[in-house]
């Protein structure tokens, strides 16, 4: 084997081997450094060898081992025995550090296990040089604070999870491991610059809005029209379940069979699905007026102030016949406890308008997330090479010189740029092109 075949100039090949499986290398620092570690002393003499392995990228589609006889000194001003410092070799680990980076960046597209035979070291020791990698992503890789936020469920690995979106540039910012108040607060406060959160929408769920309304106090709160409008639908079918009882069991079949055309907006019905339901709404009147219920909510989003949206929905409350109320007091109950922020929605219309994406989303992670952890699926979702929206901002317009301005300046060239330098944006996560690449095998 070539003496230089590591590449690595700070070391010697005093010799190698080589099995089916792997590659031995027997190396020495080619100048080793002789100073003290614990006082800097260079007053130090030889005290013996010992050999170290140290774990390199895999050569040729081999494990690679480097066998270093690593001197050991003492120190004659403090007499203090150490080893001698090896470069190119992480602090933390017996691994090159070219590996280490290596590790890191393919634990985000390759599973730890097959890492780990790649390399022949421990599952667990390619999760923790990932831990340390996702730390260091953490610390370096900044999304810009969204002005209009999102705060949405998530289901991963059988747990909801908080996911915080920026509403405005459709993208993904953080995946929080719970959505318990703490959680949401603590993320909010160590938001760079806060402050600049103008609107926040979310479901109704009370830990979400105590934890904005803590922290960032004169943010808007809008719930999400998707939520409220979805409790309409579980209405619709509430109503439909409690039919069955009455009904034979053809009948039954038919209703099931006939569900979605309940759920679906009049107005996008097919000429048959509109025969069918007029079959169903004429034979059971209950189930007609659950489904004009059902209408009537949605076109509570129809209004065009939050006054009239109030209006309309008082009207719909009274609406509600006595032997269908118990089906839409969740809605009623909903209304009263958020009414603020279900109607501060007609002065600011955001909405997490990604619901389907997310909803790709867990279905691909889901696939994917089997035998990862919630810290590795959170690592693949939101550090992904490639999966990102980052703008690069023009740079200001520049008043163009003639001959003479340019020959004027020129004294000041040599020392001063006035060229504006490019500033890029990363406003988070792209969900569908990071779907896209989970369904063509890149994550």
């Amino acid at each position: 084997m070539h003496r230089n075949v590591l590449n690595l100039t700070a070391y010697t090949v005093l010799g190698s081997n080589e099995s089916e499986h792997d590659y031995h290398i027997k190396t020495e620092t080619a100048v080793p450094r002789m100073v003290c570690s614990n006082c800097r002393s260079r007053e130090v003499v030889g005290y013996g060898r010992v050999e170290v392995l140290v774990h390199d990228l895999p050569m040729h589609g081999k494990r690679v081992g480097i066998y270093i006889d690593a001197r050991r000194f003492k120190c004659k001003s403090c007499g203090k025995t150490f080893m001698e410092h090896l470069p190119e070799v992480n602090a933390n680990r017996w691994m090159t550090e070219r590996l280490v980076k290596w590790i890191g960046k393919r634990s985000m597209t390759n599973t730890f296990t097959g890492i780990a035979e790649e390399i022949g070291v421990t599952e667990g020791t390619i999760r923790n040089v990932f831990s340390d990698y996702v730390n260091e992503l953490e610390r370096t890789v900044r999304f810009e604070t969204p002005k209009w936020m999102g705060i949405d469920e998530i289901h991963i690995i059988q747990k909801p999870r908080a996911v915080i979106s920026n509403l405005y540039n459709n993208t993904a910012v953080n995946l929080l491991p719970n959505r318990n108040k703490k959680t949401i607060a603590t993320y909010l406060s160590n938001l760079k610059d806060r402050d600049s959160v103008q609107y926040v929408a979310m479901d109704m769920w009370r830990p979400y809005r105590e934890a904005v309304n803590e922290v960032i106090p004169d943010a808007k709160i809008v719930v999400d029209k998707f939520h409220v409008v979805r409790m309409a639908n579980v209405a619709m079918e509430s109503v439909r379940k409690s039919l069955r009882a009455d009904l034979s069991p053809k009948q039954r079949r038919g209703l099931m069979h006939d569900r979605f055309v309940l759920l679906r907006r009049q107005s996008q019905l097919t000429d048959q699905e509109s025969f069918n339901l007029d079959g169903w709404t004429k034979n059971y009147p209950l189930l007609g007026e659950a489904y004009r219920l059902k209408e009537e909510f949605f076109n509570i989003y129809q209004a065009s102030s939050k006054q009239q949206a109030q209006m309309l929905y008082e009207q719909w409350l009274k609406s509600i016949p006595a032997e269908l109320r118990g089906h839409y007091e969740p809605i009623i109950t909903a209304w009263s406890n958020w009414q603020p922020f279900i109607l501060e929605y007609f002065n600011h219309p955001i909405t997490n308008a990604y619901t389907e994406s997310l909803n790709s989303l867990i279905r691909v992670l889901n696939r994917l997330g089997r035998g990862y952890s919630f810290e590795a699926l959170r690592a693949k979702i939101l550090f992904s090479r490639g999966s990102h929206k980052i703008v690069q901002n023009r740079p200001k317009f520049e008043r163009q010189l003639d001959d003479y301005d340019r020959s004027s300046m020129a004294m000041f060239s040599l020392s001063t740029s006035f060229q504006v330098k490019e500033e890029a944006k990363n406003y988070g996560v792209d969900i569908d092109k990071l779907v896209a690449m989970i369904e063509r095998g890149e994550i």
